[in-house]
């Protein structure tokens, strides 16, 4: 990789920074790349399909949903369908019964019976109002979860662009050291010449070979920056950097006007983690008020019918005794045996209910207490995002125009930087200046150059910053 790398980053870079399109090569050949390079929009989609905070929030977005559920159970009516065949066996049954007093013995018997019971039943708290608040809190919840959701996917998207231009601005930086290393080794071995012949002094060729190894250094650490860059691209994105295949250089960006007004009227209606924090907040109040209604009574009904309930026995006697001695006064052989059968079509049951839970042990007011934290934090959260929104729209804005402006004193920079090479170089040629003025003069254009990479990198994250805070961007 390094040999390939730097292959490309000792091309000269235009004078004006007019950019062109390159790639960033992975060390080896990905087992599986993505098909063509990999674009900043590209990264962000992996990113939103594979980062654990998308997992994270999702997952927070089914414990909403499951509340909503849970919610429903408590203002729809429960129906339940039960089927049972029951048997009930008694075998050599004996001993006495009493009655008013009197004992009379029982005669040895068997008993069998089976019943067959089809039923539904059902019930249903109709007039509940803590349910009903319930019911509310969960929907805003959902509500809640779900624009949660939709600002981590923006928070995501913007770490990803600006992990990415991270990559690309190591690329185009890497590109310049590149070329300063080139001219550094260019100008030591004309100044090494020139000192041979006695032109330039000793200290002069010193100077020289300091540069080329600063430019040296400054190269590696350039070369470096674009692995770790590549790296902590492709873990964010949730591949292997070996998979990560090539980047799409491009770098290019054009100034916009923002108007701050527009933006923060835009920010207050459509930014996600704002209305969420008011959602939360309405479901934080409509669990308070579900809470508060615990203290009042409700009213339920339920029901149920048994369809075609059938039941059998059989008894089976083996003696006859005396009911005054309890003498056995006769022994039935074969054994007399007595069945009964019952058949009912349909059987019905309803009952209204009123409940009023006049005093749980403090229940209520645990529950009350703890519905009021939560409105607390709920209102303090959407209130300090609502409050401080203003000064995130100007400080968004003031970045990027700050980037704006870097960026087109850089591009004045590289102008005069340019020209002033070029007056150096032509003083150079008829000997009015010296080699090390030469030298500096390529040293301002090379730093111009540099400044303008960030600058316009800077200019890029600035943009999806803006659109972030705006409520876009994802």
């Amino acid at each position: 990789m390094t040999k390939h790398v730097r292959s490309l980053f000792l091309v000269l870079m235009a004078s004006s920074l007019a950019v062109l399109p390159a790639r960033v090569h992975a060390a080896e050949k990905p087992a599986a790349a993505p098909s063509g390079p990999l674009t900043v929009e590209t990264a962000v989609q992996m990113a939103l399909q594979r980062s654990s905070q998308i997992l994270g929030a999702e997952a927070s977005l089914e414990d909403a949903r499951s509340g909503l559920y849970r919610s429903y159970s408590g203002i729809l009516p429960q129906v339940q369908i039960t089927g049972s065949r029951s048997a009930s066996v008694r075998e050599q049954l004996r001993g006495t019964q009493s009655f008013s007093g009197l004992i009379f013995p029982t005669a040895r018997q068997d008993f069998t019976g089976y019943t067959n019971s089809p039923t539904v039943s059902g019930s249903w708290n109709f007039l509940d109002l803590t349910a009903l608040s319930n019911y509310s809190s969960a929907r805003s919840s959902l509500h809640a979860a779900e624009l949660a959701h939709k600002s981590t996917r923006q928070e995501i998207a913007l770490d990803i662009r600006r992990k990415f231009y991270d990559v690309v601005k190591a690329f185009h930086l890497a590109r310049v050291s590149g070329q300063a290393l080139r001219l550094a080794r260019d100008d030591e071995r004309r100044v090494r010449a020139l000192f041979n012949v006695g032109s330039v002094s000793r200290s002069d060729l010193l100077k020289a070979q300091v540069r080329t190894a600063q430019s040296e250094l400054d190269s590696l650490a350039k070369h470096n920056a674009i692995s770790v860059t590549r790296i902590t691209l492709a873990t964010s994105i949730g591949i292997a950097e070996r998979e990560m295949g090539e980047v799409d250089t491009v770098l290019v960006a054009s100034p916009q006007a923002y108007d701050e007004g527009q933006i923060l009227t835009e920010a207050v209606k459509a930014r996600p983690d704002i209305q969420s924090a008011k959602a939360e907040w309405d479901a934080a109040r409509a669990s308070l008020r579900a809470s508060n209604f615990l203290r009042l009574p409700y009213l339920s009904v339920s029901g149920s019918a048994t369809y075609r309930p059938v039941s059998k026995s059989k008894t089976t006697l083996f003696e006859k005794i005396d009911q005054t001695t309890g003498a056995i006064i006769q022994v039935y052989d074969p054994p007399l045996e007595s069945s009964s059968r019952s058949d009912v079509d349909r059987l019905y049951s309803g009952q209204i209910g009123f409940t009023w839970n006049i005093f749980t042990g403090f229940g209520n007011e645990a529950s009350i207490a703890s519905s009021r934290a939560r409105v607390m934090r709920a209102k303090d959260t959407f209130e300090s995002l609502e409050r401080n929104l203003a000064g995130e729209v100007q400080q968004i804005l003031q970045t990027y125009r700050e980037v704006v402006e870097g960026y087109n004193v850089t591009q004045r920079a590289i102008e005069s930087a340019t020209e002033n090479l070029k007056l150096t170089q032509q003083k150079y040629n008829v000997g009015s200046s010296t080699i090390l003025d030469l030298i500096d003069a390529q040293v301002q254009l090379q730093s111009a150059q540099s400044d303008a990479v960030s600058a316009l990198a800077g200019m890029r994250v600035a943009e999806a910053a803006v659109e972030k805070v705006r409520g876009r961007g994802d």
